[in-house]
Parts: C-alpha cells; sequence; structure tokens
C-alpha cells in the first residue's frame, strides 16, 4: 500500500517505520517543519507516487486544520487520524471530497519512532470506519503483527480515558512506589518481579480477583502503620498514598472498614 505521513511526531515517526517494515511504501511525509521531515526521511525510504491511504499523525488540536488542508487539494483520498480520543467526524472535510474518513489509533505508547515502531508488533489497534475502509486498515494493522478491535466513533474519549487509567495512572502509582523504595534505601528493581505478576493476573483473573495486601484483607492496623511511616519519612506523599489507598479499598470491598482512616 502506497502511504502519506501528514506529521513528523513520535506517532508519525513509528507508524512511518513500522509501515516501511511491513512492505508498505510511504509516498510523501508532510510537516511544519521541514527539518523533521528531513530527520524522519531519513529513517524512511520514500518513493514517488500517488497514496492509497493518507494517516494524519499531528496533535489533537491539529487534525481538523491537516483535514482542511487535504481536502482543499480536492483530490479523494481515503484518511485516517491516529488519536484516540478525538472523533473520526473531524475529517469530515475530507469525507466532502468523497474519501472515506477513520481513526487508526495504536494503543501503545510510543516513545520515539525506533522504540515505538519496534514495540507495535504484538500490540492492538483500535479502528474507527465504515466498509470497505475498515477492512483495509484491519489488514494495515495485522500487516504490522497487531490485532484490531472497533471503537465506536460516540465512545472514543471513554476509550481514550480508559487507556491513560491503564498506562498514564499505573506509572504514576509505579512512580508514587519509586519513591518510597528510595526511602526506605531499598532498590526500585527488586519490585519488577511482582509489578510484573501483578499485570499478569490482572489480565488472566481481572483487577479484583488479583488484589491482594492489607487493604483486600480490611487490615486496617497496617495500613495506618504504613501512613505514620509515609509521615513520618515523606510527608508529601501521605495524601497521594492514601487517595491511591482510598481506591484501592473500594476496589476491593473493603472501604466500609477503612471509612475510619480514609475520611
Amino acid at each position: 500500500m502506497n502511504i502519506a505521513i501528514h506529521g513528523t511526531g513520535r506517532a508519525a515517526g513509528a507508524l512511518a517505520l513500522a509501515f516501511t517494515r511491513a512492505g508498505h511504501t510511504i509516498v510523501s511525509v508532510e510537516g511544519r517543519s521541514s527539518e523533521r521531515v528531513v530527520e524522519l526521511c531519513s529513517l524512511i525510504p520514500v518513493s514517488t507516487g500517488f497514496p492509497d491511504l493518507r494517516v494524519i499523525a499531528v496533535s489533537d488540536d491539529a487534525i481538523a486544520m491537516v483535514a482542511g488542508a487535504i481536502a482543499a487539494t480536492g483530490i479523494a483520498t481515503d484518511t485516517v487520524h491516529v488519536s484516540g480520543a478525538v472523533a473520526a467526524s473531524a475529517l469530515d472535510t475530507i469525507a466532502a471530497t468523497g474519501a472515506q474518513v477513520g481513526a487508526f489509533h495504536p494503543l501503545q505508547t510510543l516513545p520515539d519512532a525506533v522504540r515505538g515502531a519496534q514495540q507495535l508488533a504484538g500490540s492492538y489497534i483500535g479502528i474507527t470506519a465504515d466498509d470497505p475502509l475498515r477492512s483495509t486498515l484491519v489488514d494495515l494493522a495485522s500487516s504490522l503483527g497487531c490485532d484490531s478491535f472497533t471503537v465506536a466513533d460516540d465512545m472514543k474519549p471513554l476509550y481514550h480515558a480508559a487507556a491513560a487509567a491503564a498506562a498514564n495512572f499505573t506509572l504514576s502509582s509505579l512512580a508514587l512506589a519509586e519513591e518510597l523504595f528510595d526511602a526506605a534505601d531499598i532498590p526500585f528493581s527488586v519490585a519488577q518481579p511482582l509489578v510484573d505478576a501483578i499485570v499478569e493476573n490482572a489480565f488472566a483473573l481481572g483487577s479484583q480477583a488479583s488484589l491482594t495486601g492489607p487493604i483486600a484483607r480490611g487490615d486496617v492496623k497496617t495500613v495506618r502503620s504504613q501512613i505514620a511511616a509515609l509521615r513520618d519519612n515523606v510527608p508529601g506523599r501521605v495524601d497521594d498514598f492514601a487517595e491511591l489507598a482510598r481506591l484501592t479499598a473500594r476496589t476491593a470491598g473493603t472501604r466500609d472498614e477503612f471509612r475510619e482512616l480514609f475520611e
């Protein structure tokens, strides 16, 4: 497939590399910064040709503007954006040219072009589109070594909130844990087997069934001692710990046992 890339950021670079490695041809790279365009083009071969698909990989706020510029050319080319939160209707100006539009959202962290391209294989792609474009995007995802699933256009903000909770909220919890391990003069790395096992259990058994520890047991005395230790050693993190503990108690179904401690 011939693909035109609109954008030069991390997602654009990761997808461009992944598309190329999957045997697709990048026929153009466009972006606001000529330096960034040159930088991305140095990572991939770019061949002259007419695109079968345009991929808009820019910030959410810029999607409609880029779509308008594409539509102004008057050339009808099927187009997707890669945002998890923005509706496919942001591309309505392109749809008005007679092209099909949709969304192709990699449910994966893309820290840079090279690492992002490597991490895409085995990930999931959220697809918002009608057939025949939907089928084309499913095949495109498969060519990258990805599975795919359908995201309804009106559910995209909720879907994106779920993705943010799974990734970013997890990192926030780990950042807290790292700070507490450091305060106890214990390397954070000792927690990796524990975290790996918990994540594996969550997807095998479900999050609630995987909970262990004092909050799941309703052990108020132990949690009180934990909070006291934070108050003595890491006072700036007491409220964060208590808030996450409160959420954990709600998940575990032990909120009543901890009501006096947390409220």
